[in-house]
């Protein structure tokens, strides 16, 4: 097969392990920055020019699109798609997981649990949105935020009406969380591939620290996931439509929480806590799809 991974950086750990599988497994394999894609719209008649020359003939693109280039990077996905090439994140799936407050109302639709969230537009009093949270502390994020970025613990009214004054100030919409305290700086990262685990770690935060991204400081460790959990880890990359997602969930005491469904997973930290092959399992997932 000839397969293009959209990345911007060919030397990245997840962008280099998935050249290597797929070189494994005999396929044609080219990386493509998605910034020097051009598109070219007729009527029935899709194309699309990589600096300077016409892409043919590709059966399959892996998606490896940054937060920053998010919007650049769906448009490149969707002219792929009207080539009727097979992707293994969609365009809309990647433009909803980036969207935090669509997702938490996929997810909500789906039935899955989550922490206790409401979305603040300046048109609140905070003392109204802390009481609907059950009390202090609250999770205060950015609806763009990425690896932990612009996510604050408030763990009183008064931090949590000066963090809301800030962000205002950027004229910018927070999402407001429940503070699951007896996850103690610890989630789940699973990774779901064409509707199955194919791997699990549990992150930690490092001390004095309550986010888990290892981009932070965290640890990771392999983890055996319950029976729910795993239920849970694939009913959120099915309700999302993601062939391959990092899903993140919380352990509490009413049971495992979504906490955000990653259309464009990280590979590095898994692959080595667990010692999967996880850039295979995606390979897999491509021929499966566009073989049979």
């Amino acid at each position: 097969m000839n397969i293009k991974i959209l990345s911007r950086n060919p030397n990245l750990y997840s962008t280099a392990v998935l050249i290597q599988a797929a070189i494994k497994r005999k396929h044609l394999v080219q990386v493509l920055d998605p910034l020097y894609c051009d598109v070219i719209l007729e009527k029935n008649s899709p194309k699309l020019y990589y600096k300077g020359k016409r892409i043919h003939h590709v059966d399959a693109i892996i998606p490896r699109i940054g937060a920053s280039t998010t919007y650049h990077g769906s448009i490149i996905i969707r002219q792929f798609e009207m080539m009727n090439v097979f992707t293994t994140v969609k365009s809309q799936s990647l433009l909803m997981s980036r969207d935090k407050l669509s997702s938490l109302q996929v997810l909500s639709r789906a039935g899955l649990d989550m922490p206790k969230t409401v979305f603040e537009h300046h048109s609140r009093d905070v003392s109204e949105i802390i009481e609907h949270l059950g009390g202090v502390p609250v999770i205060i994020k950015l609806l763009e935020s990425t690896q932990g970025v612009g996510v604050v613990l408030a763990e009183s009214k008064n931090t949590a009406i000066s963090v809301l004054e800030a962000f205002k100030g950027l004229q910018t919409n927070v999402l407001v969380q429940e503070y699951i305290k007896e996850a103690k700086g610890v989630d789940l990262r699973v990774l779901v591939v064409d509707g199955e685990v194919v791997g699990a770690m549990k992150r930690k935060s490092k001390k004095g620290e309550f986010r888990s991204n290892l981009h932070r400081g965290g640890s990771a460790m392999a983890v055996a996931l319950s029976k729910e959990e795993e239920r849970i880890a694939i009913k959120a990359a099915q309700a999302m439509d993601l062939g391959v997602a990092g899903v993140d969930i919380l352990q509490s005491k009413r049971g495992p929480l979504v906490l955000e469904v990653n259309s464009s997973p990280g590979l590095e930290g898994i692959q080595k806590s667990t010692g999967k092959d996880i850039a295979k399992a995606i390979i897999r997932y491509i021929e499966k799809s566009v073989i049979g």
